[in-house]
């Protein structure tokens, strides 16, 4: 099993510094100025070197980045020109909301996909069955923006019983997260309806019933505790999803997160934010991965026997 996590964890290790690379590659490969943008269109040529100098792009590009390997290292990403602040402090400022927004989105997705399901598992083949699935594909094929200016102008234009816009209140956060999580839930209802239906045909489950054991002891004592194995390991997945797809949602809806902060960044040629946004989300998805790899290695016995 350690080597198992060993290599998982080395896995990870090149995966964050590929991301890494790409994001610095990126940004110093987008056509613009960012000495202009700060300093703006009515800047003298010696006013526009010496920010160059200050923020090291007049360095070869391999300089560059050795310099910001550099910073990463000790956790300095710079600062941001249009805050004021450390360009990892403005971040992680923003990360909470972010967190917030992706939790609520986790409870909607999990509530209402092991609800859709198993209902559709314990409804196999019914009317109700189908339409559960067609609904799960269509939330799937629906792009969150679009879901998201729906569900604003229905419950805040039309009905005006939600903010479309986040104003700190608890009912600011329905219409956000449920943007999140509808692509998700059914993803999750499908792959509770299929291994609901996968435990029902194995041999434990006509012994519990052959004992006498009622179809709802037999469903949600046996079945159902049996399928949340390889969906439970999938919540973390679920939350990185979300964490670094949270982008466009906060867009829509204002929502004062990474997402958002990192749009406003991009769009100012705010380099330090840009790269401190981009990695922290980075992170978060990797380790929530090598978490979920790792639990899943201790839940399989097939994953233990093969690194044993």
């Amino acid at each position: 099993m350690t080597g198992f996590v060993g290599r998982r964890l080395a896995q990870a290790l090149l995966q964050i510094w590929g991301a890494i690379t790409i994001v610095f590659v990126a940004l110093r490969v987008l056509p613009g100025d960012p000495a202009e943008l700060i300093l703006g269109s009515q800047a003298t040529p010696e006013q526009l070197a010496a920010l160059r100098a200050q923020l090291g792009l007049d360095d070869p590009l391999p300089v560059q980045y050795l310099h910001h390997l550099q910073g990463l290292l000790s956790l300095d990403f710079g600062q941001s020109w249009r805050q004021g602040v450390g360009a990892l402090d403005a971040c992680l400022e923003r990360l909470g909301p972010t967190l917030v927004l992706s939790a609520w989105a986790m409870v909607f997705t999990v509530v209402l996909g092991f609800l859709t399901g198993s209902y559709a598992a314990r409804h196999a083949n019914s009317l109700a069955d189908r339409l559960i699935s067609v609904s799960s594909l269509v939330g799937q094929a629906l792009p969150p923006f679009w879901i998201g200016i729906m569900l604003s102008l229905i419950f805040a234009r039309g009905l005006q019983i939600l903010p479309s816009t986040a104003d700190g209140t608890m009912a600011s956060l329905l219409l956000p997260a449920f943007t999140l999580a509808l692509p998700f839930v059914g993803w999750l209802g499908r792959l509770v309806r299929t291994g609901v239906l996968e435990e029902m045909n194995q041999d434990y489950v006509r012994t519990a019933r052959a004992k006498g054991l009622s179809d709802r002891v037999v469903f949600y004592i046996h079945v159902l505790r049996n399928t949340l194995v390889p969906v439970v390991t999938m919540l973390g997945l679920l939350m990185g999803n979300f964490i670094a797809n949270g982008v466009i949602v906060e867009v829509v809806f204002a929502w004062p997160g990474i997402g958002r902060l990192l749009v406003d960044s991009i769009t100012f040629r705010d380099y330090a934010v840009v790269e401190a946004v981009l990695t922290v989300i980075t992170l978060c998805y990797i380790t929530l991965n090598l978490l979920v790899d790792v639990l899943y290695g201790y839940l399989d016995p097939r994953i233990q026997l093969e690194n044993a």
